[in-house]
């Protein structure tokens, strides 16, 4: 039975037996392509590894989901108003988490938790590697911050923080599971379990896919862990 559905802002959700959009895994492969075949160059003339996981990061969000980007213009990461933030653990040099999640305040920024409700939707999207072999994988998380309880209540908890000065930082971090078989992501006000969208792992030739549950963007909620 077909349970295509519209969600409020836009999308096409379909429900969790539904099959990923090729497209998406084609690109998965692409990146990975990309990342590992520019590896020796790097190795050679010591530098780091050139990959742009932002932009692959957001191009996934749009396959996965069919929310558009902006194109050239400047905003949102999706044309809906839904933010991608994106970690690759691959070949870090650095300890790779999500920054930025949350408007802080500086100039042209609203610096309130108000920010999050025109943000249908946030995207958390990690390349890490299985605990298990070592396999490369790609895993997505999805919020929705505008009825999520318990994820509001951890970044008012932050900004209720950076008012008071407790909190000296304007870079609102969560620090995913790196490596990991979880799906709680830590932050100084509180770690949350988020609600697993999607998950893909390398087996050699492809990505074989190991979660794609859409019913998330409709009824996903962080809990408190």
């Amino acid at each position: 039975m077909d349970t295509t559905s519209r969600h409020p802002y836009g999308a096409t959700v379909t429900s969790a037996h539904q099959t990923v959009p090729p497209e998406a895994l084609e690109l998965l492969k692409v990146h990975r392509d990309s990342f590992h075949g520019a590896v020796p160059f790097a190795v050679a003339t010591k530098h780091p590894v050139p990959s742009d996981t932002r932009a692959w990061s957001q191009i996934l969000m749009s396959l996965l989901t069919g929310i558009p980007g902006l194109g050239r213009k400047k905003g949102a990461d999706l044309a809906d108003g839904s933010d991608v933030k994106a970690a690759n653990v691959w070949q870090a040099i650095d300890t790779p988490r999500f920054n930025g999640v949350l408007k802080s305040g500086r100039v042209g920024e609203p610096g309130s938790i108000a920010c999050l409700d025109g943000m249908p939707f946030l995207f958390l999207v990690l390349w890490d590697n299985e605990p298990s072999g070592g396999a490369e994988r790609c895993r997505v998380w999805a919020v929705r911050p505008r009825v999520d309880a318990e994820f509001r209540s951890m970044c008012g908890d932050w900004y209720a923080k950076r008012d008071t000065g407790e909190i000296r930082s304007h870079n609102f971090q969560l620090h995913p599971p790196r490596n990991l078989d979880a799906n709680v992501i830590r932050n100084t006000c509180g770690n949350l379990e988020y609600p697993l969208l999607f998950c893909a792992v390398w087996d050699g030739t492809t990505y074989q896919v190991r979660t794609f549950n859409p019913d998330v963007l409709q009824t996903g909620a962080c809990r408190r862990t």
